[in-house]
């Protein structure tokens, strides 16, 4: 069977909100995906106007917005106080209807649980077709409301129990734990393992972590044979012109970089050095991006000249786990060769067409969740942005992605 992404049918499966060219829908999106600043003020009040039990996580400028209506998703985060750095998806949030096989509410940390396809999916009924009318995202992790369990000025905790059946027929009784915590500067710092120079007062910094739980509450053990789960967390950004993904990796055998997930990224829009691959995050054009468990590290980032905003992701990793659940369309021959770590970059599915919006994603992966009943895997993926002075800037990420931002910024020159 034909290999397909189901990235490559998503401006089809979000229906009226990315397929209607002349809609006022439209004509909003490209509006608000047109102001060059997006502007933590708007977020809030439009957030707060629509979700009453929102949760704000505050320390001086940095602020982080939660929302329980969306799985406790991190919705979007300020270091300045002013700038924001998640993509909301203002018309479908407002519509207040929910849309076929996914909702794409935006947000820069949403959880959701792999593999999409195969013969261990849960994103497909036993038996059925792979293809878009068969497709759909489990309501848990898409439609329904996590419990917010505590909350105080620096972390919210969620948690959500929930049932699911795979493509094979294995049922799944599980619980999810979701913890968000806003750093404080020690722990931004031991995140980093930076200098003290680096991180000078001058820098506008917001770091925020979201700790994910899977709970095997069944009475059996989740095996391979019968397929497994994993955590998988999305962060969606609002792109730039200018703005670069860089994703470092390890030496090693095969290919570092998967990039035909529904064709070639062309070298034009993803450039690849030694040890260092760099990935366009302007929402010009849609591709997307990945790295296998033997050459993947624990760590991601972005560029925005733009707003001179350096923004980082680490995720917890080891090396030694190298079953990642695959999420290919298809019966597959390697049902645990998945990626560690994802980059995607929206736009349209082809010239003059529409697209979901102007953003672009970092993404991480747990390992596949082999776990006896009762058993636990947890899954930490953290996210800092830093605004400010570029030769600060520069310092930190020659310590933390292994390349000069100069590099960055001219690596498509």
């Amino acid at each position: 069977m034909k290999k397909i992404s189901p990235w490559a049918l998503l401006p089809w499966l979000l229906g009226a909100v990315a397929c209607q060219p002349t809609s006022s829908t439209d004509q909003k999106t490209a509006q608000t995906d047109s102001t060059s600043t997006h502007m933590f003020a708007a977020d809030l009040a439009f957030l707060q106007k629509h979700h009453s039990d929102l949760v704000m996580l505050k320390d001086g400028n940095a602020q982080v917005l939660v929302c329980p209506a969306y799985q406790g998703r991190i919705m979007t985060s300020t270091a300045d106080g002013e700038t924001s750095y998640g993509w909301i998806n203002r018309e479908l949030i407002e519509s207040g209807k929910l849309q076929p096989h996914m909702n794409a509410f935006g947000g820069e940390d949403r959880f959701w649980l792999g593999p999409e396809g195969g013969q261990f999916a849960i994103y497909f009924q036993p038996g059925a077709e792979f293809i878009g009318d068969n497709w759909q995202t489990p309501a848990p992790i898409d439609s329904e409301p996590f419990t917010l369990v505590a909350k105080d000025e620096r972390s919210a905790r969620f948690s959500k129990a929930f049932s699911l059946t795979n493509y094979s027929g294995t049922h799944f009784k599980m619980g999810v734990q979701r913890e968000i915590h806003l750093l404080n500067a020690d722990q931004v710092s031991r995140t980093l393992g930076a200098s003290g120079v680096s991180l000078s007062p001058s820098l506008k910094i917001v770091g925020v972590e979201s700790v994910n739980t899977l709970i095997n509450k069944g009475p059996e053990p989740w095996t391979k044979a019968k397929g497994l789960l994993s955590i998988w967390i999305l962060g969606m950004y609002n792109a730039s012109p200018e703005a670069t993904v860089v994703i470092p990796f390890q030496p090693g055998d095969g290919p570092a970089i998967k990039d035909d997930y529904f064709g070639k990224v062309p070298a034009s829009r993803l450039v690849q050095h030694e040890s260092v691959a760099y990935f366009r995050a302007d929402a010009n054009e849609r591709g997307k991006i990945g790295v296998p468990p033997a050459r993947a590290k624990n760590r991601l980032g972005s560029y925005d000249p733009t707003s001179r905003t350096l923004t980082l992701v680490t995720f917890t990793f080891n090396p030694a786990d190298r079953d990642y659940v695959n999420s290919a369309w298809e019966i597959q021959k390697e049902p645990y060769g998945g990626d560690v770590v994802n980059s995607y970059n929206d736009g349209p599915m082809k010239p003059g067409q529409p697209q979901m919006g102007r953003f672009y994603e970092l993404e991480s992966s747990s390992p596949a969740a082999a776990l006896p009943p009762g058993g636990r895997l947890t899954h930490t993926h953290t996210t800092l942005h830093i605004q400010g002075d570029e030769i600060q800037l520069d310092t930190i990420a020659r310590q933390w992605l292994g390349v000069p931002l100069a590099e960055v910024v001219k690596a498509f020159d």
